[in-house]
């Protein structure tokens, strides 16, 4: 199984690429895990709506290159469904049966996803109703997919 992340913007803090490269080392026995990060662009302090979707516009026209048409797409999105880890780790083992072989979760940039990459999107998912910096999503996201599979392996993990 090929599981990928699609990031807009740069991890500039070491600690949150050290975590998520902890992740994704410890994912390597169960898949292959890549994050593929796109640029972000520069966003105005006071843009307009109209200034702010052509940011979000440009930053879609970038992921949409690092999806392929037979990728399962997985939005995050605030108003995507809400999973608890069990029930998450439940449903990535549905996608792996259902012979999604290669899944790609999207995190967008500070604006949030454009609507095109929400539109082609598979499903969207949320892990909460706050709002969590992109780097920090990584982290959460990456973790949560290495305790889907130690879920599904039956494999003890931490609580």
């Amino acid at each position: 199984m090929n599981l990928s992340v699609v990031c807009v913007g740069k991890c500039k803090e070491a600690f949150f690429r050290d975590a998520v490269a902890e992740y994704a080392k410890r994912l390597s026995k169960y898949c292959d895990f890549r994050i593929i990060e796109v640029a972000d662009e520069k966003t105005k302090e006071h843009a307009s709506e109209r200034e702010d979707e052509l940011v979000r516009q440009k930053e879609a026209e970038r992921i949409e290159k690092a999806l392929r048409p037979d990728d399962y797409v997985v939005a995050l999105a605030i108003e995507g469904k809400k999973y608890d880890s069990v029930n998450f780790s439940r449903h990535m083992e549905a996608w792996m049966g259902a012979g999604k072989s290669r899944i790609v979760f999207v995190i967008g940039g500070s604006l949030g996803l454009h609507e095109r990459i929400l539109s082609r999107a598979d499903e969207k998912i949320s892990f909460s109703d706050m709002t969590f910096p992109h780097q920090l999503m990584r982290v959460i996201l990456t973790e949560q997919i290495y305790r889907a599979f130690r879920i599904m392996n039956r494999e003890p993990y931490h609580k």
